[in-house]
């Protein structure tokens, strides 16, 4: 492809509305462009991106035994209450009805469509195993789209679901699609790692999520490494502490201080010349049974994901200021466990407290030198926190770090939610029926493209991996109206196309330092550059965009030892 023909309308500034760095550069770099809040259009080098992530996607798809399907993007209302999703799924699902008053949606995924396909079409355990994917176009109607391609409302994803006649085969169609996604992003040239996930408005009993590691990443990862234990913050298990010490019996009776208008953590702690450890936060949510009161130590913060599991189908929520003063007698800020009516559940870090601090269910007033069980009881013990640094391994009791990540995939075992939902059955050896097992494992497209920047980059640019890159290389003619300057570098870019090459030439009348600049922040990986003095000595001038040294190679030899290079490179992958 010669760039004069091209469209590749760089900026030099980053735009104004872009907060992180992948926004930035790829809008800057001409890959995409805004129609929309979390709508964009893929422009000819962002759509060569696209492009050669989904190629790689498709060919280790196939390879694990999945066949491509294309189902509709816009799917009937009745089948998501089939399933029980029409109502559960919330905001996020884009309703609209048809001219005879239908109820449809566009499509956040398609559990319910391709189960339907599957329900209609399997009869016998014979038909099974059997593995569907499609690369389509989704829209989730988030309420607040940012980070560009990160966490937009219309994206590209692959999604695939697995078909089994029991619980082991879909143990083996799960393990076909972590081996497939694990060889998929090492394929695109990430530094990534799979971590236990919660399942969340998918469902199913577990999952997994492929994070791309990245400082920029919105997303925490606990991870062991004595072990090699990993999984988001959500997930993150941790196990009790130990018992509490016997010296709690000789803690001096609890007592009720006045602090007047100190509400939060800091205030309460600094005043009382205590440690936020020792401080009882009291979090008050309304749930379909009445309020619940969540205890967690003041230097901990509730995991409501965890929360939600652990209260199965009730619905909860933080309550506000008027719920929480009516349930404990106080405003905000003074709740506390003594003397509350409500239902307690309480982290396993508030169990071994021994001289704690808790707001006194009354304005202005906290207590202090509180024992568990002792000054109030509670309903239950449970792993209820945010996973912290230095925590406790749950495998083997090494300390955990934290790290930061992108979520571009995710793998779950949904066993028979659909399927009993939607009477997905079978017949199996002796003639019974039986429900179908499932499994989904989702790849956001131009999700993973946006990661890769957000891991390969510099002051100057993208620095694109050789997989994804839109061109593997650019030849710069740095004086095109130079007729031996602009022969050399044609020959260059031909001999580069023969030998199979992805390759871009730079023949637009502007100054080196221009295309300089671009080729660097469009990300090209290597860049070969001819002038009037490179050719006074038969040479070209050649640079990988991670590098900073220059080399110089014969032009009869540089068309060789670049595909050398490209292909060692290709290789590290």
């Amino acid at each position: 492809m010669k760039f004069s023909r091209l469209f590749v309308p760089t900026l030099r500034e980053d735009p104004a509305e872009a907060e992180v760095i992948s926004h930035k550069l790829m809008v800057r770099a001409g890959l995409i462009r805004k129609l929309a809040s979390g709508i964009y259009t893929y422009l000819p080098l962002g759509l060569r991106v696209l492009r050669k992530v989904e190629n790689i996607i498709r060919e280790e798809m196939n390879r694990a035994g999945a066949q491509e399907i294309l189902m509709p993007a816009v799917q009937p209302g009745e089948l998501w209450e089939e399933s029980g999703r029409w109502e559960v799924y919330g905001k996020e699902l884009l309703r609209f009805k048809d001219r005879h008053a239908r109820d449809y949606c566009l499509a956040p995924t398609h559990e319910e469509v391709v189960t339907d396909l599957v329900r209609r079409e399997v009869r016998s355990y014979r038909d099974m195993p059997l593995n569907f994917y499609q690369i389509q176009t989704k829209f989730r109607d988030e309420i607040r789209p940012r980070f560009g391609l990160m966490r937009g409302r219309e994206f590209g994803m692959k999604d695939a679901y697995s078909f089994d006649a029991d619980e082991a085969g879909a143990e083996r169609s799960y393990h076909a699609m972590f081996e497939a996604y694990t060889r998929i992003f090492k394929r695109c040239g990430l530094d990534f790692t799979p971590v236990e996930a919660d399942s969340g408005a998918i469902g199913g009993s577990f999952s997994h999520e492929f994070m791309v590691l990245a400082e920029t990443g919105e997303d925490a990862i606990v991870n062991c490494p004595g072990c090699g234990y990993a999984a988001n913050t959500e997930k993150a298990e941790l196990t009790p502490p130990a018992e509490a010490p016997a010296s709690r019996d000789d803690v001096r009776s609890r007592e009720k201080v006045l602090t007047e208008n100190m509400r939060t953590v800091e205030e309460v702690t600094a005043f009382l010349n205590v440690r936020s450890r020792d401080l009882i936060k009291t979090l008050i949510y309304q749930t379909d049974d009445g309020p619940l009161a969540v205890l967690v130590r003041g230097d901990h913060e509730v995991n409501e994901i965890k929360l939600k599991n652990i209260l199965g189908g009730l619905k909860s929520e933080l309550a506000g200021p008027d719920l929480i003063e009516q349930s404990t007698g106080a405003p905000v800020g003074f709740a506390g466990p003594v003397g509350l009516d409500a239902r307690i559940l309480a982290d396993y870090g508030v169990k071994t407290l021994a001289q704690a601090v808790a707001g006194a269910n009354e304005a202005d007033y906290h207590f202090t030198n509180l024992v568990p069980e002792r000054d109030f009881t509670v309903d239950g013990y449970y792993d209820l926190r945010v996973a912290q640094a230095g925590d406790s391994c749950p495998r083997c009791g090494a300390g955990l770090d934290i790290k930061r990540g992108i979520e571009v995939g995710h793998v779950f075992k949904l066993g028979t939610k659909y399927s009993q939902a939607m009477q997905a059955t079978f017949l199996d050896a002796q003639g019974k029926d039986r429900l179908i097992v499932m499994g989904c494992y989702g790849i956001g497209t131009g999700r993973t493209a946006a990661a890769a920047v957000e891991q390969n980059h510099d002051d100057s640019g993208i620095i694109w991996p050789i997989p994804l890159a839109p061109f593997e290389v650019v030849v710069l003619p740095l004086q095109i109206r130079d007729e031996d300057v602009r022969r050399a570098a044609e020959d260059l870019y031909r001999a580069l196309l023969d030998l199979g090459l992805d390759v871009l030439l730079d023949d637009r009348d502007e100054r080196a330092g221009v295309k300089f600049k671009d080729a660097d922040l469009i990300g090209i990986p290597l860049r070969l550059a001819v002038s009037r003095k490179t050719l006074a000595q038969n040479q070209a001038e050649f640079k990988e965009r991670r590098e900073n040294e220059l080399r110089f190679f014969d032009l009869g030899q540089a068309p060789q030892k670049i595909k050398d290079i490209r292909d060692r490179l290709a290789m590290e992958t």
